[in-house]
């Protein structure tokens, strides 16, 4: 009889909390984050269903609750009160704006994160030393580090660290140097071969970083093009070509984002308008064609051909270039891993994203997780190498195991900002940086319709350099964008690239971007070097597309306003070489 009762008592509980789960849900269902001026945040006791979760609904007698039910912490609403007097204001941009100002003007990264952090955590927490303290710590920085999907990319980063140190010690990097100094013969072939290289690569801007990286480094120095020069070219071929590739990890963000599940539509639609990408694409080969150096670049660039310094300062990963064994290697040595792991990460971001249960290519592209594709596919093509190394006899077992821990050290600069960053994000987003932004763009869009395309941009632009996230920018800019304007106005498109295009180009430029920081691992270049000597390069472009998008603002017509916007890149790429000229710098 008890047997035959408990399935029907299990149903019936069961039914009484997916209930009660739905009536709080029906009750926190006004989502006061939408409304403007907002203090309120998600109820982290409840998760924003308004149940109590200590008896689920199920204990009429739970002392948490008081028998009701709802989440003591938040009434049941879902929602709480903000606990920072800052939340929602414009001061919630500046702990990025301190970080990023004080990394370029004291050229140390590590202690100016940080310091960028510890001021998030004194505006969340008022001050106080104590709630300072757990909010940056365990709120911000352990938090950070240990999310699966950062976890995942970390360890990314430390595989393909033991890949480079064992394609260096195996002498794969020096036989391909060798084998490119005989095929590319010129400093312009080999920036070129880099930019074919990364357009290449658009399935994901992380593993396009660091897989270019350790293919053109030995290419690179060979030509003496310095290593700020290097990652240059990789960054501006990570994230500007993902964002117009449409199977890429980018597109399945950019069509989660969208509504009424016509992102992918909408993405391809928006790839015309897409200015910054596409005019950093003719950047890239302007600047080599044209050999136009200028800013920081050219001093490092100068460095390069007439000393033979790559660095022009400090090398972060001098110990990994002591690795090298330039005696026993092959070009197949270094060729035949980077080919494993490009088809081991495509392989497993299309596992993640359901494509071996019957999903299409597309699809498993738009539904892939980067972090758990790329973390697979890098240990399958470590164990690859390993097997590899071994049947070529190239070293011994103990020198393939040490190459581990000797890679996990070359990435630990790249680890460290990395979680920095990431924490000082985690310190912007509880401080409600995104809302503030949403109400100031709600608030001015309707008055400056024909310059709201340029508007968006700049305000994208300033977003993802304060934040260093473009996903998490276009992600908040997109859904008002689309508020705004019905999906028939023309205009609508053009400000979605917009989006998408200031999300890039901010991105791009900020030092606390992951993006930025993945390049200079890639390029083994002192991070804050790439900031400095990229940055004028990529104000340039921005300089150019923001003035195409107020022209695509009046003429909302891709068959006018792109031809415009490269006729304008021309122009300024042949201004700058006419200033080499005088100063007999090209």
């Amino acid at each position: 009889m008890r047997k035959t009762l408990r399935r029907p008592l299990a149903l019936l509980a069961v039914a009484v909390v997916l209930l009660f789960a739905l009536s709080a849900t029906a009750m926190a269902a006004g989502n006061p984050t939408e409304e403007p001026g907002t203090k309120m945040i998600e109820c982290s006791a409840c998760s924003t269903t308004g149940l109590c979760m200590t008896c689920y609904g199920l204990d009429a007698t739970c002392e948490a609750c008081g028998g009701t039910f709802q989440c003591p912490t938040c009434g049941g609403t879902g929602y709480v009160e903000s606990p920072s007097h800052f939340y929602n204001t414009i001061w919630s941009l500046l702990p990025p704006v301190i970080a990023i100002a004080l990394a370029l003007i004291t050229k140390e990264v590590y202690s100016s994160l940080f310091i960028g952090i510890v001021a998030g955590g004194l505006l969340y927490a008022n001050f106080g030393f104590e709630g300072t303290v757990r909010h940056v710590f365990l709120e911000g920085i352990v938090a950070s580090v240990s999310d699966s999907y950062n976890m995942g990319i970390l360890i990314f980063l430390v595989i393909l660290g033991a890949m480079v140190c064992l394609m260096n010690r195996a002498g794969g990097s020096a036989a391909f140097g060798r084998w490119a100094q005989t095929h590319i013969k010129s400093r312009v072939g080999a920036q070129l071969a880099t930019i074919i290289l990364g357009c290449l690569i658009f399935i994901d801007d992380y593993f396009n970083c660091l897989t270019v990286g350790s293919v053109m480094r030995p290419i690179t120095d060979k030509h003496k093009i310095s290593r700020a020069k290097l990652a240059y070219l990789i960054d501006a071929t990570a994230a500007p070509i993902c964002i117009i590739a449409p199977i890429s990890s980018w597109a399945a963000a950019v069509a989660g984002f969208a509504e009424d599940g016509q992102g992918l539509n909408l993405f391809i639609r928006a790839i015309p308008y897409n200015f910054y990408a596409l005019l950093t694409i003719l950047m890239m080969v302007g600047i080599a064609v044209m050999k136009i150096d200028y800013g920081p670049m050219a001093r490092h660039e100068r460095n390069a051909m007439e000393t033979g310094d790559l660095f022009s300062g400090k090398n972060p990963y001098a110990d990994l270039l002591a690795e090298e064994d330039e005696s026993h290697g092959r070009v197949m040595d270094l060729v035949l891993p980077i080919i494993l792991l490009i088809i081991c990460c495509v392989t497993g971001m299309l596992y993640s994203g359901g494509f071996f249960e019957g999903t299409g290519v597309v699809e498993a592209f738009s539904n892939s997780d980067a972090s758990v594709g790329l973390l697979l596919g890098s240990a399958f093509a470590l164990v690859f190498t390993f097997i590899y190394y071994g049947v070529r006899r190239s070293m011994t077992f103990g020198n393939m195991m040490s190459s581990i821990p000797e890679g996990f050290k070359a990435m630990v600069p790249a680890i460290l900002i990395l979680s920095f960053a990431w924490s000082l994000k985690a310190m912007t987003d509880s401080l409600g940086a995104k809302y503030f932004v949403r109400d100031f763009v709600y608030s001015n869009a309707e008055s400056v319709q024909m310059f709201l395309p340029a508007i968006v941009f700049l305000i994208g632009c300033l977003l993802a350099f304060a934040t260093g996230t473009s996903w998490g920018t276009f992600g908040m800019l997109i859904p008002i964008v689309q508020s705004v304007f019905p999906m028939d106005n023309p205009l609508s498109v053009v400000c979605i690239s917009a989006c998408m295009a200031g999300a890039v180009c901010g991105d791009h430029c900020s030092p606390i971007s992951d993006t930025t920081i993945m390049a200079s691992a890639g390029a083994q270049c002192d991070h804050v070097s790439h900031v400095s000597t990229q940055l004028p390069y990529a104000i340039t472009v921005a300089a150019v597309s923001f003035v195409s998008y107020i022209i695509a603002g009046f003429v909302p017509n891709a068959a006018i306003a792109l031809p415009i916007a490269i006729v304008l890149m021309v122009l300024t790429l042949a201004g700058l070489r006419m200033v080499n000229r005088k100063k007999g710098l090209a």
